[in-house]
């Protein structure tokens, strides 16, 4: 899978900085399994007819959904990293149809709703998380699955690995910094929450719409 590797576009950090999915480090490997469990567990349980990744980057888990048989598309705001995700996708045999360009603030019910929006490691890059959460609650069909990296832990272990030290730990393109309940507590505002998962280091809720 190609990774934008820390290119920019627009001076925005677009898609994934390395290649966390195909990394050999273990405790990356066991970081990421533990991401790929929680995450699995909550699209089981949301047993979704349609997936809309908005912040698809490089398009790994709209593939992964496709191949285990599910109706899968994604979207991202950059058209480089939109171009990257349909190579992905042809090179695993799959449309590039299932990814387009489009900004979270821009999304439309008719044309993007689904029954399952997922939203993960998207909200820490926002300018405006307000504007972009009142946007996915006119477009979720029944539910949504949001995640961010937990802080401050999420910064002290860039540092235990010495990544991006001169930045104190922050991940190039992370402008929110979202701590396990200040994230809970925003969220709240907006959707009810069904289901709260931490897989080490993250935040990862199952919502539906407040009645």
């Amino acid at each position: 899978m190609q990774i934008a590797g820390g290119q920019k576009e627009n001076g925005v950090v677009i898609g994934n900085t390395f290649d966390k999915y195909g990394s050999r480090n273990p405790i990356v490997r066991w970081m990421m399994n533990g991401f790929e469990v929680g995450l699995a567990s909550l699209v089981a349980k949301a047993a979704p007819q349609s997936i809309h990744e908005v912040g698809c980057g490089e398009g790994y888990w709209v593939c992964q959904w496709i191949k285990h048989g599910l109706s899968a598309r994604g979207s991202d705001f950059s058209f480089q990293i939109i171009e990257l995700a349909r190579k992905n996708a042809e090179s695993q045999g799959l449309s590039p149809s299932i990814f387009q360009t489009g900004s979270i603030y821009d999304l439309d019910a008719k044309k993007d709703s689904a029954d399952l929006l997922v939203c993960c490691e998207v909200f820490e890059h926002l300018e405006d998380p307000c504007a972009a959460m009142q946007v996915l609650t006119k477009v979720v069909g029944k539910y949504l699955i949001i995640s961010v990296p937990r802080e401050p832990l999420w910064r002290i272990l860039n540092l235990a690995r010495l990544k991006y030290v001169a930045h104190l730990g922050n991940t190039p393109g992370h402008i929110q910094h979202w701590s396990r309940s200040r994230f809970i507590e925003f969220v709240s505002t907006y959707f009810t929450i069904v289901e709260i998962r931490s897989p080490l280091p993250w935040t990862m809720l199952l919502c539906r719409l407040r009645a």
